[in-house]
């Protein structure tokens, strides 16, 4: 039982996912950079990722996403309060928000909406930060986003980035809720000292674009692989071992352990750390890559889809990201 009270309950109604057609698989990149299938394979568990064409945006895919999941939680756009994206992407630079763009699009009339930027942390901040607007009861119905599209950001000649990451998106409609499948506890962290070990330097008012630096390659993603694997190989057991602890929980009470999907040997770590079989854990790094704030709803949607999750199931979900951030949530699976 939860240690936890809270005025209501916030639990999961709908989930929906959306990926690109486009696949490029790692003998694409052999091509293009000094790399292998092999050496992709075995330092990060990547085979193949989805990456966006031209005319295709974050909102795209985060509409796509978004429908899905309304649909299934049979919740009306109108009946939406609120609309939070977790992206790091978004369509425009400064604004307008990607929450106000797929407002528009959905048709969620009455939704108030923002951005939220915690890099790939983005869906565990994201999700935190969403139910707590309904368990003080300011709102009944909240949309969450998570979508990424980092193949628009990334230096195609950098083999230390460029095979990590692909694009995608999910989405998750929460709802205030008296049953006992609901939001049960999640931690937060941030790391400020190791901002420049995951960042883009230019195009922010730090150092905007201009004619001068616009071909440096300092507008692309800059990772200090080193640095943060150390980190998030430190971390992820570490704060999902916390929030079950705020829960009254031990390791052996999950039921399903979503990692945020970076590099398979980070999972094994924590997998490793928590003690969990790997019929626990949910893995789809191969076909997809790191998608960013989306990783953790899509293996979620993908796992449901194929029946690996069940009503009253147990998750617990962790992320970790640029900043450098962290975030574990503990819930009862609600679908």
């Amino acid at each position: 039982m939860s240690k936890l009270t809270k005025k209501f309950g916030a639990g999961l109604a709908g989930i929906g996912s959306a990926v690109p057609d486009r696949v490029v698989t790692n003998a694409d990149w052999a091509k293009l950079v000094d790399t292998s299938d092999e050496w992709i394979r075995t330092r990060t568990g990547i085979e193949e990722r989805r990456f966006c064409d031209e005319h295709t945006s974050a909102s795209d895919l985060a509409y796509i996403a978004a429908q899905k999941a309304l649909a299934q939680a049979k919740v009306l756009p109108a009946e939406i309060d609120l609309i939070l994206v977790a992206t790091s992407t978004p369509d425009y630079p400064v604004f307008p928000s990607t929450a106000a763009l797929l407002q528009e699009r959905l048709g969620c009339v009455k939704a108030g909406g923002f951005d939220l930027s915690a890099a790939c942390s983005g869906f565990s901040y994201g999700f935190y930060t969403a139910v707590q607007f309904i368990e003080n009861g300011e709102y009944e119905n909240v949309l969450l986003v998570c979508v990424d599209t980092l193949s628009k950001n990334m230096d195609l000649t950098d083999r230390n980035v460029c095979v990590l990451f692909g694009d995608g998106a999910g989405a998750m409609v929460l709802k205030r809720t008296d049953a006992a499948n609901r939001h049960l506890a999640s931690i937060l962290g941030l790391r400020g000292s190791g901002a420049g070990e995951l960042i883009v330097k230019n195009g922010g008012s730090r150092a905007p674009l201009t004619e001068k630096n616009f071909a440096d390659k300092d507008k692309y993603i800059y990772m200090n692989g080193k640095a943060v694997f150390k980190f998030a190989v430190q971390i992820m057991g570490e704060v999902t071992e916390q929030v079950l602890r705020k829960a009254g929980l031990q390791p052996e009470d999950i039921d399903i352990f979503v990692p945020h999907q970076a590099n398979i040997r980070i999972i094994d770590a924590a997998m490793k750390y928590l003690k969990l079989p790997a019929e626990k854990v949910l893995v789809n790094i191969q076909k997809y890559g790191n998608t960013s704030s989306a990783s953790i709803p899509l293996a979620l949607d993908e796992a449901y889809q194929a029946g690996k999750l069940k009503k009253g199931m147990l998750v617990a979900a962790c992320g970790f990201g640029a900043g450098l951030t962290w975030a574990a949530n503990l819930f009862k699976w609600g679908i």
